[in-house]
C-alpha cells in the first residue's frame, strides 16, 4: 500500500504542476483536473495521499491540493468512516497543526486557511457531542508558537463565520454548536482578549529592540488575526460580554488605534462593537467612546494617518473611522437633553454639534441623523422665542439668564448670536428632511395665524411692544425657512394686522414664500397689494408726531422686499409692470404718502423690471419719464447756483440760520435738503440698477451694442447713461463744494447751533468704537430729532454717497475712510492706462503720509500731555479720545490696504490663513533671502502690479510709498505692523535693493524693523514677520552698506563675536553657508535684544535718523 500511495502521489504532483503551469495548453490541464477530481471521488487511500501531499517539506502548491483532499474526506466520506478512522484523521489534523507548517511569517496564507477549514469541518461534525475537548486542545496549541495561535485564531473565526453568520450547517446541529459557543463565550472572549494582550504587549515591547524585529512582526501578526477573529464575534456575542470589565474590549481597541500595523483591524472590531443594536441599559456602557480620552484616541490616530499621505491601507483606515464615528451618531440622542434645558447658554453650547452633524457630507445621510433632525426642529420652535431676560420672570430660563448675564442688553446681545447660530442649524437640519421640516413649519405658521394678537403691557395706543407674547413669536417664526406651499402663502396674504411690529414678520413670511407665486401666478397682484399697503403703512395718531420707529421699519422692509422680488423675479413680474407702475405714479402723486426713501426703493423696483424689456430705445424713454421731475429740478438754475457757491448752499440748507426749533424758515431748508438728498438717491439707485441684457445676442438685437474696442470685446451703452451726463457736471460741483466746507471762512459761516453738523453721528461713532447698537430698544416712540440731528444726518449722507479725492485735504478721518478703499481702489485697479494715474498717485500718498504723521504725533502729545497732568478724565473726553485713536487706525488700514491692491501684485500679497500657509509664506520669502540678483540686473519685477512698475519709475512717489510702509511698523497697532512686514514692505524695497539707496536710508529702513520689534516682538505673528523681513534687509544691503553693522552692534546685548561670523560666512564667497532655517535662527538670536523691551533699554531705537529728502544717491558702495 505504501508503494501505491508513493506511486499515486507522484502521479498527483504532477498533475498539479501541470495544471499550475502557465505554459500547459488547455488540453493537459483539463485532462489533469480530471485525473484529480476522480481521484478525490472514488480513490480508497485519499488520506494517507492527502497527508504525504500535506507535508510541509512539499512546495506550497502540492501542499495545499493535500489539504484539499482531506478536506473532502471530511465533507464527503466522514459519515461513512469508522470511528476509529475518524478519530486516526483528527489526530492528523491537530498534528499537522502542531508542526505541520512553516514559522508564521513564512507560511502562506492559503495553507493556513486550508488548515483551519479541515479542522472547522471536523468541528461541526463532531462538536461538542463527540469532542467534548476541542476548546481545552485549541487552548493547549497556542501554547506551541505563533504559528500554532494564528491557526487556533483562523479556526474559531471560521467556526463563527460557518455557524452564526453564514449559517451553512443544518439548523439543529447549527443551534447545537451556537448554544455551547454560547454557554462557553465568557472563556472563549477571555481568552481571545488574553491572546490579544499577550501578543500587543510583545510586539510593542520587541519592535525597537535590535535584531527582534522578525519576533515583533510574528506577535503582531498574530495580533492582526486576533483581531479579525474578535470582528467575528462581536456582531452576535451578547453586549455584556464586549462593555465586560469596564468596557476593557473598547479601551484596548481604541489604544490600538494608534499602532499603524494593527490600526485597520482594531478600527473594524470598534466599528461592529458601537453600531450594535439592543437595549439601551445595555448599551449605554458604549458612551465611553464618548470620553475625552477616548475621542483624543481616535482624533490623534486619524491625523496621525493624514500626515502619511495616500496609501491604500490608511485611505481604508480613514473610512472605517469615518464609519465610527457614524456610529457613534446613533448615540448623539443625548444631546436633545442640552437643546431642550431652559438655559440659553446650555442650548447654545450644543449648536456646533448639531450644525457640524447635519452639514457633513457622510453623517447627514445617516436615517438616525435625519430622524434627529426633525426632533432638533421642534425643539427649536421653542428655542426661536426670544425668552429668558434676566430683569423679567416670565420664562423657566429667566433664572438661568440671572445666572449668565449680567443686563437685558448683554442676554439681548447672546440671544441675537444663539438665534443667527440656530438659523445656519435649521438650514441645514431642512435640507436633509425638506419635507417633514415643511409640514411642521407650515403647521406652527398656520397656529401663528389662527392665534389672537397678546400685547401683554401694550403701548399707549394699545400695540405691542418688542417685548409682547405675540411678537415674540412672530419673531421666531421668521427665522425658519419655508420652501413651498401656495396655499399657505394664500393664508399669509389674507391675515391682516394694524400692528407694525407683527406686519413686519408676515412681510418676512411673504418674501420667504413668493417663490411659490411663480407656480400660481395669480396670487402676484394679490402679494403685490399687500406689500404696497406695507409701504405706505401708518397708525392713527397726532400729525405733528413723527411716526414711530417700528412704522419706519415696516415701510423700509416693504421697500426691500419689492425690489428683492423685482430683483430675482424680473421676468416673472414684467407683464405686471403696467399695473406696477400706475401704482407708482399714484403714491407719488401724493407726496405725503411717501418718505423719500420709499420713493427710491419704488423706483429701483421699476427700473430692475424695465431691464426686462431688452430695448434700449424704450428702457431709455422709460427712465426719462421716470427721472424727469427729478433731472429738472437737479439741472434748474437754482440748483446750479446753489451747489457752486458753499455761501449759498449752507444758506439754502438751514446751516448757518438759528437751530432753534421756532426757526421761521427751518421748514423751507429741511424741504430744500430733502429734495437734494432725493434727487442723488434716486440717480444713485438708477445707476445702481439700470443694466444692458447679459445675453450678448439679447445685448445687439435690443441696441446696446455700439462698437468694440481693439481687442474685439463689444462695447455697450447704459439707457441711463445721458441722464446721467446731464446730472454729473452739478454732481461734481457740489462735491467741490462739500470739499470746501472745511476751509476757515466756511466753517465761520455754520451759526453756533450747528458748529457740530460736521461730526459723526451716533451710529456712525458706535460703529467705529465697535459698540452695539442698543438691542432692547424703544420701538413704540416717535423718533425725535433735533435740527443738528437732522443736519449731522444730510451731510453725513452726502459724504457717503458722493465721495472723491479732490481737494480731499479738508476731509476729516472717517471721510478718508469712505473714500480710499471704495473709490480710489476700484480706480487704481481698473484703470487700463496706468500711467495716467500718476499724477493723481504722487499728490495722494504724499499727502496721506504727511496727514497720518500730523494725527499720530498729535495723539501721542495728547497721551503725553495727560500723563503729565495726571488727572481724572470724564467719559465723554475718554470717548471722544477713543474715537479718534480708532480712527486714525482704520484710516492707516485703509491707506495701507489701497496700497497693497494698487501697487502689490495679488500673488505677492495673498495672506495666510493658518499655520501651514503662514509657514509656506514664511519659506516663499525665506527664498528671497540671498541677494536680490534680478533686481540687481534690472530683470522685471515680478511682484507689482502694472501700476506699480509705472510708479517705480517716479522716484518721488516711491519714496513715499516706502517711507509710509516702513513707519507703518512702528505705529501702535499690531494688525497694520504684520500686514505691513508681511506683504507690503519688502515687495516695495527689494525692488530697488540693487539700486544707490543713500547710506541714511538703508540704516533708516533696518532701524524701522527693530523699532517694530521693540513695540510688536511680544507678539508671536508680529515677531515672525519682523525677524524675517529684518534678515532679508541685513543679507542683501550688508555687503554693500557697512552702516548696517553699526546699527546691528547697538543691539542691546548682542553677541559681537556671533555677529563677527555671521558677518563672515555672508562676505566671504568661500566660507561655508548654512541653510535658512539655520541663518533664520542665528539672526534672531542677534537681535533679540530689541525684541519686546523698553526704549530706554534698547540702545539701537534712539539712533538718529537723518532727513529722507530723496533715498537715492549715486554709486554707494561699501568700504
Amino acid at each position: 500500500m505504501c508503494e501505491q500511495v508513493a506511486s499515486m502521489c507522484e502521479q498527483l504532483i504532477k498533475a498539479v504542476n501541470v495544471m499550475m503551469e502557465p505554459g500547459t495548453s488547455q488540453i493537459y490541464r483539463l485532462e489533469a483536473l480530471k485525473f484529480c477530481e476522480e481521484f478525490k471521488e472514488t480513490c480508497a487511500f485519499c488520506v494517507p495521499c492527502g497527508l504525504q501531499l500535506a507535508e510541509k517539506t512539499q512546495t506550497s502548491v502540492v501542499r495545499h491540493f493535500g489539504l484539499q483532499i482531506l478536506e473532502h474526506v471530511i465533507k464527503f466520506r466522514w459519515n461513512d468512516m469508522p470511528p476509529p478512522e475518524k478519530l486516526q484523521l483528527k489526530n492528523c489534523a491537530m498534528q499537522l497543526l502542531s508542526n505541520g507548517t512553516l514559522s508564521i511569517l513564512e507560511e502562506e496564507n492559503h495553507i493556513k486557511d486550508a488548515l483551519s477549514r479541515i479542522t472547522v469541518e471536523m468541528i461541526k461534525r463532531e462538536w461538542p457531542q463527540n469532542w467534548p475537548d476541542m476548546l481545552k486542545e485549541m487552548e493547549a496549541l497556542t501554547s506551541l508558537g505563533e504559528s500554532q495561535t494564528e491557526l487556533v485564531m483562523l479556526i474559531l473565526l471560521r467556526l463563527a463565520e460557518d455557524v452564526v453568520t453564514f449559517q451553512t450547517l443544518p439548523t439543529q446541529r447549527r443551534r447545537d454548536i451556537q448554544q455551547t459557543l454560547t454557554q462557553n463565550m465568557d472563556s472563549i472572549f477571555s481568552f481571545i482578549l488574553a491572546i490579544l494582550q499577550i501578543n500587543v504587549d510583545d510586539f510593542r515591547k520587541l519592535k525597537s529592540i535590535p535584531g527582534q524585529e522578525t519576533q515583533a512582526k510574528a506577535h503582531c501578526r498574530v495580533a492582526v488575526t486576533t483581531l479579525n477573529t474578535l470582528a467575528g464575534y462581536i456582531d452576535w456575542i451578547a453586549l455584556p460580554h464586549v462593555t465586560n470589565d469596564n468596557c476593557r474590549l473598547l479601551e484596548m481597541l481604541c489604544l490600538l488605534l494608534g499602532e499603524a500595523e494593527l490600526q485597520l483591524e482594531a478600527v473594524e472590531c470598534l466599528l461592529i462593537a458601537i453600531s450594535r443594536k439592543g437595549k439601551l441599559e445595555d448599551r449605554k456602557p458604549l458612551m465611553l467612546l464618548f470620553d475625552d480620552v477616548a475621542m483624543n484616541y481616535i482624533f490623534s490616530a486619524a491625523q496621525q494617518v493624514e500626515k502619511v499621505g495616500v496609501v491604500e491601507r490608511h485611505y481604508v483606515f480613514l473610512k472605517r473611522l469615518c464609519q465610527v464615528l457614524c456610529a457613534l451618531g446613533t448615540q448623539v440622542t443625548s444631546l436633545v437633553v442640552s437643546t431642550s434645558s431652559a438655559s440659553t447658554f446650555l442650548k447654545s453650547s450644543t449648536q456646533i454639534m448639531w450644525g457640524t452633524l447635519f452639514r457633513h457630507e457622510v453623517l447627514s445621510k445617516e436615517p438616525v441623523v435625519m430622524e434627529m433632525s426633525l426632533k432638533y426642529l421642534r425643539t427649536t420652535r421653542i428655542n426661536l422665542v426670544k425668552t429668558g431676560f434676566p430683569s423679567r420672570s416670565d420664562s423657566p430660563s429667566c433664572e438661568y439668564s440671572r445666572v449668565d448675564f449680567d443686563s437685558d442688553e448683554e442676554f439681548s446681545s447672546f440671544f441675537n448670536l444663539f438665534r443667527s447660530q440656530q438659523g445656519e442649524v435649521v438650514r441645514s437640519a431642512c435640507r436633509l428632511v425638506p419635507t417633514e421640516a415643511f409640514s411642521d413649519m407650515a403647521e406652527w405658521l398656520r397656529c401663528q395665524l389662527a392665534s389672537p394678537i397678546i400685547t401683554g403691557n401694550p403701548t399707549a395706543e394699545g400695540l405691542c411692544s418688542i417685548l409682547s407674547p405675540s411678537v415674540v413669536q412672530w419673531d421666531a417664526m421668521t427665522q425658519l425657512p419655508v420652501d413651498q406651499g401656495a396655499e399657505l402663502l394664500q393664508a399669509v396674504l389674507a391675515y391682516e394686522t394694524k400692528d407694525p411690529l407683527v406686519l413686519s414678520c408676515v412681510l418676512t413670511n411673504i418674501s420667504a414664500l413668493f417663490p411659490f407665486v411663480t407656480h400660481r401666478p395669480h396670487l402676484l397682484p394679490q402679494v403685490l397689494n399687500k406689500v404696497f399697503a406695507a409701504i405706505v403703512f401708518d397708525i392713527p395718531q397726532d400729525s405733528k408726531a413723527p411716526r414711530t420707529r417700528a412704522v419706519k421699519n415696516v415701510r423700509r422692509h416693504a421697500g426691500s422686499s419689492i425690489i428683492k422680488m423685482c430683483r430675482d423675479y424680473s421676468p416673472f413680474i414684467l407683464p405686471c409692470f403696467d399695473l406696477l407702475y400706475d401704482c407708482v405714479k399714484k403714491l407719488f402723486a401724493v407726496e405725503s404718502l411717501l418718505m423719500q426713501m420709499e420713493k427710491c426703493a419704488l423706483m429701483e423696483a421699476l427700473v430692475l423690471i424695465g431691464n426686462q424689456f431688452k430695448d434700449f430705445s424704450k428702457q431709455k424713454a422709460f427712465l426719462e419719464e421716470l427721472m424727469g421731475p427729478v433731472v429738472a429740478r437737479w439741472t434748474s438754475d437754482e440748483t446750479s447756483r446753489v451747489v457752486a457757491d458753499a455761501g449759498l448752499f449752507l444758506s439754502y440748507v438751514g446751516a448757518d440760520q438759528e437751530a432753534g426749533d421756532n426757526n421761521t424758515d427751518t421748514g423751507a431748508c429741511g424741504a430744500n435738503r430733502v429734495q437734494l438728498s432725493h434727487c442723488l438717491h434716486a440717480m444713485l439707485a438708477v445707476v445702481k440698477r439700470s443694466r444692458w441684457p447679459s445675453d450678448l445676442a439679447e445685448a445687439t438685437s435690443g441696441g446696446f451694442v455700439v462698437g468694440s474696442d481693439a481687442s474685439g470685446a463689444p462695447l455697450f451703452r447704459n439707457p441711463c447713461s445721458s441722464l446721467v451726463l446731464a446730472m454729473l457736471p452739478n454732481v461734481l460741483t457740489l462735491i467741490r463744494t462739500h470739499n470746501s466746507l472745511f476751509s476757515p471762512e466756511n466753517l465761520a459761516r455754520l451759526s453756533p447751533g450747528y458748529a457740530r453738523a460736521y461730526d459723526l453721528i451716533d451710529v456712525e461713532k458706535n460703529c467705529v468704537l465697535g459698540l452695539p447698537h442698543p438691542l432692547v430698544d424703544v420701538y413704540d416712540t416717535p423718533v425725535y430729532k433735533s435740527n443738528l440731528e437732522r443736519m449731522q444726518g444730510f451731510f453725513c449722507t452726502l459724504y457717503d454717497n458722493w465721495s472723491t479725492t479732490t481737494a480731499c485735504s479738508a476731509l476729516t478721518p472717517p471721510r478718508l475712510v469712505c473714500i480710499l478703499c471704495p473709490l480710489v481702489g476700484p480706480l487704481f485697479a481698473y484703470m487700463l492706462q496706468v500711467c495716467i494715474l500718476c499724477p493723481l498717485v504722487g499728490p495722494l500718498f504724499a499727502y496721506m503720509l504727511q496727514r497720518l504723521v500730523t494725527l499720530r504725533c498729535l495723539l501721542l502729545s495728547e497721551e503725553e500731555e495727560e500723563e503729565e497732568e495726571d488727572g481724572v478724565c470724564e467719559e465723554s473726553q475718554v470717548t471722544q479720545e477713543m474715537l479718534e485713536e480708532q480712527l486714525v487706525r482704520l484710516v492707516t488700514r485703509e491707506m495701507l490696504d489701497l496700497l497693497t491692491i494698487s501697487f502689490i501684485s495679488k500673488r505677492a500679497h495673498e495672506p495666510a490663513s493658518s499655520k501651514e500657509e503662514g509657514e509656506e509664506e514664511e519659506m516663499m520669502m525665506m527664498d528671497q533671502v540671498q541677494p536680490a540678483a534680478a533686481a540687481v540686473a534690472g530683470q522685471p519685477v515680478e511682484d507689482l502690479t502694472e501700476l506699480g512698475k509705472c510708479i517705480l519709475k517716479h522716484e518721488d512717489i516711491y519714496t513715499n510709498l516706502l517711507t509710509m510702509s516702513f513707519m507703518a511698523l512702528s505705529w501702535n497697532d499690531t494688525n497694520i505692523c504684520h500686514r505691513t512686514a508681511s506683504m507690503i514692505c519688502w515687495n516695495l524695497l527689494r525692488q530697488v535693493v540693487g539700486g544707490n539707496l543713500l547710506p541714511d536710508a538703508v540704516t533708516w529702513f533696518f532701524t524701522s524693523v527693530l523699532k517694530g520689534l521693540q513695540l510688536h516682538g511680544q507678539h508671536e505673528v508680529c515677531s515672525a514677520a519682523l525677524t524675517l523681513l529684518g534678515l532679508l534687509i541685513y543679507e542683501n544691503l550688508r555687503p554693500r552698506y557697512t552702516e548696517l553693522r553699526t546699527v546691528m552692534s547697538q543691539v542691546p546685548r548682542i553677541n559681537v563675536e556671533a555677529l563677527d561670523q555671521y558677518d563672515h560666512r555672508l562676505l566671504d564667497p568661500k566660507a561655508q553657508k548654512f541653510g535658512d532655517k539655520k541663518r533664520k535662527d542665528q539672526f534672531k538670536k542677534l537681535i533679540a535684544g530689541s525684541v519686546g523691551k523698553p526704549k530706554q533699554e534698547t540702545d539701537v531705537l534712539d539712533t538718529e535718523v537723518l532727513g529722507l529728502e530723496a533715498l537715492f544717491s549715486p554709486q554707494h558702495t561699501a568700504q
